[in-house]
């Protein structure tokens, strides 16, 4: 019979649009090239055990009822593993197309949602690139689960898997439960009170400013990363400042779209556009928990300020003002509402949503030690989340091995030119780098070719 998706999975898998396809993509870029049969074997041992992996989703009749997961009789995994290879010279601009290329392809609605694209010769290693649809897992699920395929040594069998394989579920009924207890019935009143007060504020937002973020999307879309930055580095200037990594990152971003609007010819002065940010709702004990369990809060980005050090001072505080609210527990409540209306209602609902925010802006935590997928090191990663609700852009950060990433994922109509915003992040990371002694960020390990 199969299993219904949960509300908020079924409302991630309705926002696909041939514009705007609801995958995370992933990136694994490998220094040796990388032993093909040995991670066959790990796919088959590790990622196989979720059931998700194995199963496709079929919609019900007419829209009018809960999707299922449902197993597939005919799977073969070679459907879902593809070995490919770079144009020559094969560098950073040849694999960025082609991350590109595969954001603006939909899987196959006939097959599990999910590829994985081994990229072999890539300047003496190889990469991998994973596209999985936001229906299997949230963000912040998926990446846990990647890093579960992986070892602490080349010799693998090292590194003790971060959690049992789970499907999701749970969640809803736990929080069911709590409410027998008084205590708790009254802190869930209280946090309802608040959260009322929340949704009518995020219903009152006015639509984002237009700029030449916004706009009709295309089917083509682009991506870029930039280099590793080292994270000591960003954690010095937030001590300098008193922020956090966090705050010194967005602020960072918040200077790389002031500089790439203003070289678009576009008047920035005063300029705020919001970006949705996704929380993580979901206990770190249930970090391989598949299903999505995350909120989104809208965060003002203030572009119109110009001076780095003032601009961090003022995200730190919006970002501590929104930390004490309950407005990713709303955001929750309104994705569970659109899973459970009927299909045809969901593009009035994702509009109105998405008219909010012009981004989306994610900031995710990685491993602090090196890793090895089948034996061979990993260099680096870089992840880009899906645009809900029609936007065009997504700037994805993430921390690995001691170093910090950015990658920018957009509409190639709306944002021709990705790498654009990657240099003004490293440009505007560089300005808020130098009042702690440090001088321009430093690659590290390979040149900016290799990322």
């Amino acid at each position: 019979m199969g299993e219904a998706l949960t509300p908020v999975d079924a409302a991630w898998l309705r926002m696909d649009d041939p514009t705007n396809l609801m995958m995370v993509t992933g990136l694994l870029v490998l220094e040796k090239p990388l032993d093909l049969r040995r991670f066959r074997s790990v796919i088959e041992r590790r990622l196989l055990t979720f059931a998700r992996f194995r199963r496709k989703v079929v919609e019900a009749p007419f829209g009018l009822g809960q999707p299922r997961w449902e197993d597939d009789r005919h799977f073969d995994l070679d459907a879902h593993l593809h070995r490919v290879a770079l144009p020559p010279p094969g560098g950073q601009a040849a694999l960025q197309t082609l991350v590109g290329d595969l954001m603006s392809t939909p899987l196959d609605a006939s097959k599990p949602l999910w590829q994985l694209h081994v990229v072999e010769g890539y300047e003496g290693g190889s990469a991998v690139i994973s596209r999985l649809h936001h229906c299997i897992a949230d963000g912040i699920a998926l990446i846990q689960l990647l890093l579960s395929l992986t070892d602490a040594s080349p010799r693998g069998g090292s590194k003790k898997r971060a959690a049992t394989p789970r499907d999701g579920g749970g969640g809803l009924l736990e929080a069911a439960f709590s409410l027998l207890d008084p205590v708790k019935a009254l802190e869930v009143a209280q946090v309802g009170a608040a959260s009322a007060l929340t949704l009518g504020r995020i219903i009152a937002m006015p639509p984002d400013p237009a700029t030449s973020l916004k706009g009709p999307l295309g089917v083509t879309k682009r991506a870029a990363w930039s280099k590793v930055i080292p994270l000591d580095d960003v954690k010095a200037a937030g001590r300098a400042a008193g922020a956090t990594v966090n705050d010194v990152l967005i602020a960072a971003a918040t200077g790389a779209l002031r500089r790439y609007l203003e070289g678009r010819g576009e008047d920035v002065d005063g300029l705020e556009v919001r970006a949705a940010v996704p929380v993580n709702l979901r206990p770190i004990e249930r970090g391989l928990e598949l299903g999505n369990s995350f909120g989104l809060v809208f965060l003002q980005l203030p572009i119109g300020i110009s001076d780095p050090r003032r601009r961090l001072a003022e995200l730190k505080l919006r970002m501590d003002k929104i930390k004490a609210s309950t407005e990713a527990i709303v955001a929750f409540g309104v994705l569970t509402a659109i899973g459970v209306v009927p299909k045809q209602v969901h593009p009035l609902a994702i509009d109105f949503f998405g008219s909010k925010a012009t981004l989306v802006l994610t900031n995710v935590p990685g491993p602090r030690e090196p890793l090895y997928l089948a034996g061979s090191k990993i260099v680096n990663n870089m992840f880009w989340v899906p645009q809900s609700g029609r936007m065009g852009l997504g700037i994805s950060i993430l921390s690995y091995a001691g170093g910090v990433m950015v990658g920018v994922g957009a509409d190639a109509g709306l944002v021709p030119d990705p790498d654009a915003i990657v240099r003004g992040f490293e440009a505007e990371l560089d300005r808020l780098l130098k009042p702690v002694g440090r001088g321009r960020p430093r690659a590290r390990g390979r040149s900016r070719s290799r990322a």
